[in-house]
């Protein structure tokens, strides 16, 4: 019989197919810390829920100055903390439009936001999306299976395996429930595939998520059910000089200095809309092609984008500094400067 720990209290039960094991001290010396870059405590929210719970994590702010560089490091933290599957965006998108009071969703769930009037009407864009995760099914001894979600660029080998033995957030209906990925068990698959032959290479078929649960009911009683979005528990780490460390903090980065040049109150050179857009990862970019059509025609379109370093992993990073310098470009640009 195996010692198997849920939820960080010990428990005991039988061995799991495949020889993979519950989370236990070992496993907790391997969450390594850079690798846990991913969710700045705060309000629970949740996918497909109404404003209520999700909009604190944006509503709580202060608002953002350009003349105080700390406005912006901290809005772009905040924004690298949630998530937005692709196709699940919609707590982001609910935090968004209270931090723009008369901003609109529109049905594709983009959110936009109109300033000024007359001609020329431009567009201002920024993709909220990333990679992720879903449930794909429950197990009747409480473990989640996931399918990865938002398109061919996660494709390379190790991007799965950033999963394997780390924290993530599964978002339920009743808020953010803390998981881990298992990992093998030595004992148990030590000398199973042939001599001189390599392990089998860690995917996201071979993550079992383990969120203190005993069994798909009590599963199901925490909130979870197929096809709700899991990623990396987020923690974004600020370090060096003003460097910005999380998963997809290039995104989160360029739309924070998208939301700081608005916040700016820049005088509007005609009319100029500004869009967080959704499902931009799919191969129709879904969310931008929506705006054109609702909003469009447009003289002239503009999307925010930052350089990162470590692209596509846990520790993706970005320089604020590159953040400060595109709010002024964004600013300019509104301006007709």
């Amino acid at each position: 019989m195996i010692r198997r720990k849920r939820d960080f209290r010990s428990r005991h039960g039988a061995s799991h197919p495949k020889g993979w094991a519950r989370c236990s001290t070992t496993l907790k010396r391997l969450l390594a810390r850079v690798l846990l870059h991913s969710a700045v405590s705060g309000p629970r929210f949740s996918v497909g829920t109404t404003t209520g719970v999700v909009t604190v994590l944006l509503s709580a702010l202060p608002p953002v100055r350009l003349s105080a560089q700390g406005d912006l490091d901290h809005l772009a933290a905040r924004f690298a903390s949630m998530t937005a599957v692709t196709g699940l965006e919609q707590a982001m998108t609910d935090s968004l439009r209270a931090l723009f009071p008369g901003s609109t969703r529109d049905r594709a769930g983009n959110v936009t936001l109109t300033l000024g009037q007359g001609s020329p009407k431009r567009l201002y864009t920024c993709p909220l999306d990333e990679v992720g995760y879903v449930v794909g099914n429950i197990l009747p001894d409480g473990f989640l299976l996931l399918r990865r979600v938002g398109g061919a660029r996660s494709a390379y080998p190790l991007f799965d395996q950033q999963l394997e033995g780390h924290r993530v957030t599964v978002f339920g209906t009743r808020g953010a429930v803390p998981g881990v990925v298992a990992v093998k068990s030595v004992h148990l698959t030590r000398g199973r595939v042939g001599p001189g032959a390599p392990d089998p290479v860690f995917t996201a078929d071979s993550a079992y998520v383990d969120v203190g649960a005993s069994s798909a009911a009590e599963v199901q009683g925490l909130g979870i059910a197929a096809l709700a979005p899991v990623s990396l528990a987020k923690r974004p780490q600020l370090y060096a000089e003003r460097l910005l460390a999380a998963p997809a903090a290039g995104r989160r980065a360029a739309c924070a200095a998208l939301a700081a040049a608005v916040q700016a109150k820049p005088k509007v050179k005609g009319t100029v809309v500004v869009a967080f857009t959704v499902q931009s990862l799919y191969a129709s970019n879904a969310g931008l092609a929506s705006v054109k059509a609702l909003l469009g025609p447009f003289d002239d379109i503009k999307s925010a984008t930052l350089p990162a370093r470590y692209a596509d992993t846990a520790v993706e990073t970005v320089a604020l500094a590159d953040a400060d310098r595109l709010v002024r470009e964004i600013v300019q640009w509104m301006e007709g400067r």
